[in-house]
């Protein structure tokens, strides 16, 4: 296993490598890493996969262990009125104060960005900036630009051990697929934003899909011999993660939502996850031709979801910072993970492991997508097909009757369960609320209990209103209209009043009970409580 230890991030950076869980070998970096990856750069033998580590503008490749090769990215144009500023200062025309201000108004107004220079000296303190003209005013002026993000291209075959191709991103907006051997720039794209994470897939010399994620909350998507873009994905909170499964992608925002698009750009589901994402990788058992999307939470667990499916959760120590899975070892099936406390963590997957859907999300269940077997087209089909054909307008005739009588006896049937009030239960697919009734007491005063439930998954209700409708000459209800609490999805939330009965004469009816929103006048929700005869007459 090949880690890059940021360490402080200013200092004492290095490239470790683990057997097992021991260390074996470590490298000191120049520069804080941003990416690793193993590739193959040749044919020859034996097979060994070199490693670049990319750190700042460079990417350092090593083989067998030791340094072999260092990338430096081509520098970008300088600005020339920053290239003028730090000629004045270095023929001593103007101050280091005088060489702030101006550097400042540069920053603000020009379309192109400032060196690593004069970003570090407008950073400085004002007793710092005199000796840091002396040391860096005699030497060239560079725009350098940085490696955000590194991934590996298969070069012509799909392979294992087939060679590949760097393809790196960088923090100038652009994206650049390194010829393995010669190390030179094959392919130079240029995005709307700063690539953040790299998920690439095909062959370059045939056809390949390289989807990138953007600092400006974007994902595009880029194919073979396309100078711009080919797809775009505008999502409304930054990408935290990304991963493709099969001929999906499968993002992670950090608003805690894992969304799943076609290659095309089309959204297919959404889920809501318990917390925030940390990392994300792809899970993949080749043996049982298995794909599923690993997601590190911040509340200490791991979820490995299949599609929209919840399959398995595992619980950490720490907070879960980087995932890998796959060959380590003796081990075919291996989950690496580290965490935030510089924790190392190794599980094998078992041999016998099965892994069953959990669809936590509302909708139809997993099942109804599952193609059925259709049977061959038979003889009695066939003769069956030629009748409706023949006798179309006739079977049509009968189906519309008897859909006629079903509404009627639905109808009906309702009316005559709303006239005895049946069940004092009601819902309603505008607003996901279930309301119940009961009546305590045996009069002249009843106590009314209206039950409000949330069946939404994670949506509150809000701005409600109960009203009541009844006989003014029977009973009297105090007080007779409610605003009712936030809803929280879930909860029973009990609303209680007190209906008197104002007659003598043995005589019931019901109260009708109708949930309302604030400026709406038609009702939400309806139900029908039957009230029980009073034994008295109240008093007074």
């Amino acid at each position: 296993m090949v880690a890059g230890d940021i360490s402080s991030g200013s200092y004492n950076m290095k490239l470790k490598v683990y057997k097992g869980t021991s260390l074996m070998s470590e490298n000191a970096l120049l520069d804080m890493p941003t990416g690793v990856a193993a590739f193959l750069m040749d044919q020859n033998e034996p097979r060994t996969p070199a490693v670049a580590v990319a750190s700042g503008p460079f990417i350092y490749v090593y083989k067998n262990l030791r340094p072999y090769f260092k990338f430096t990215l081509p520098a970008l144009e300088v600005n020339p009125l920053e290239k003028d500023v730090w000629d004045q200062a270095k023929e001593d025309k103007i101050d280091p104060l005088t060489l702030k201000e101006m550097l400042d108004g540069i920053r603000n107004k020009a379309e192109i960005p400032l060196s690593v220079r004069s970003l570090r000296f407008l950073m400085l303190d004002p007793q710092e900036m005199e000796a840091f003209v002396n040391t860096y005013k005699q030497l060239p002026l560079k725009c350098q630009t940085v490696i955000t993000c590194m991934g590996t291209l298969k070069k012509n075959m799909a392979d294992e051990d087939a060679v590949c191709c760097l393809v790196i991103g960088t923090e100038s907006g652009e994206i650049f697929i390194l010829d393995p051997e010669a190390f030179t720039i094959l392919t130079r794209v240029s995005l709307p934003s700063v690539p953040a994470l790299l998920d690439v897939n095909g062959q370059y010399d045939i056809e390949y899909r390289i989807t990138v994620a953007c600092r400006n909350g974007n994902v595009y998507i880029l194919r073979r011999d396309s100078k711009r873009p080919k797809y775009c994905i505008e999502l409304s909170t930054q990408v935290v993660g990304m991963v493709r499964v099969q001929k999906n992608i499968i993002i992670g925002t950090s608003q805690e939502m894992l969304l799943g698009y076609s290659q095309k750009g089309k959204l297919l589901w959404t889920v809501t996850l318990p917390a925030s994402i940390m990392t994300m990788a792809l899970l993949e058992q080749k043996s049982r031709s298995i794909q599923a999307v690993l997601v590190g939470l911040k509340n200490l667990e791991v979820h490995l979801y299949r599609d929209k499916n919840l399959l398995s959760v595992i619980s950490t120590p720490d907070i879960v910072t980087s995932l890998c899975f796959g060959r380590y070892g003796r081990e075919d099936d291996t989950l690496i993970m580290t965490t935030r406390g510089g924790g190392l963590i190794i599980k094998i997957l078992k041999r016998t492991a099965h892994f069953e859907d959990k669809d936590t999300s509302p909708g139809p269940p997993t099942g109804q997508s599952i193609k059925l077997n259709v049977p061959k087209k038979t003889k009695l089909y066939v003769d069956q097909t030629l009748r409706e054909r023949e006798n179309a307008v006739a079977m049509h005739r009968v189906f519309q009757m008897d859909l006629y009588r079903l509404r009627l006896t639905a109808a009906r049937a309702y009316v005559k369960a709303m006239d005895a009030s049946l069940t004092p239960v009601s819902s309603t697919m505008q607003e996901p609320i279930t309301l119940n009734g009961a009546v305590q007491g045996i009069g002249p005063r009843f106590k009314l209990i209206l039950n409000l439930q949330n069946t939404s998954v994670n949506r509150p209700s809000m701005q409600l209103l109960i009203s009541f409708l009844y006989d003014e000459q029977l009973y009297q209800l105090k007080p007779a209209f409610f605003k009712v609490p936030l809803l929280v999805p879930g909860l029973n939330y009990p609303i209680e009043t007190f209906v008197d009965c104002c007659t003598n004469k043995g005589i019931s009816d019901i109260i009708k009970v109708f949930v309302l929103r604030e400026g709406k006048s038609a009702p939400l929700l309806t139900a029908h409580i039957n009230m029980p005869v009073s034994e008295g007459l109240l008093a007074g």
